[in-house]
């Protein structure tokens, strides 16, 4: 549908979508090193940036949302897409917020604690 918008509308929709994801800091962004970037758009395989000051990324790269760390993602292909840089990954493994179990905690153990009133 937008390949029918004059060029000038579909602009001023693509400005207000830079606008809109500029405020929101709880926005999901890619982290390489010290390096970060706002992710413009997340899916099951790929994830995109602006192309203005978007690297070429390739290798192993974390993905945030606010603090909250949520995936490891193996990127293998970058390529240019009209405004944005669209990064394709081979693997994206979501991170866990606990620390695995190095023991079995055996068939006896309580599901949780009942207070004493």
């Amino acid at each position: 549908m937008s390949e029918f918008l004059p060029k000038e509308v579909r602009d001023g929709l693509d400005q207000a979508r830079v606008r809109a994801a500029r405020r929101d800091k709880r926005r999901l962004r890619v982290q390489v090193g010290p390096e970060a970037y706002t992710i413009q758009s997340f899916g099951a395989e790929a994830f995109t940036l602006r192309a203005d000051g978007a690297p070429h990324l390739r290798g192993l790269v974390d993905i945030y949302k606010g603090s909250e760390h949520l995936y490891q993602a193996l990127i293998v292909t970058a390529a240019l897409d009209g405004l944005e840089m669209r990064y394709e990954f081979k693997r994206m493994t979501r991170t866990r917020q606990n620390v695995p179990l190095d023991y079995d905690p055996g068939p006896n153990v309580p599901a949780g604690l009942i207070a004493r009133q």
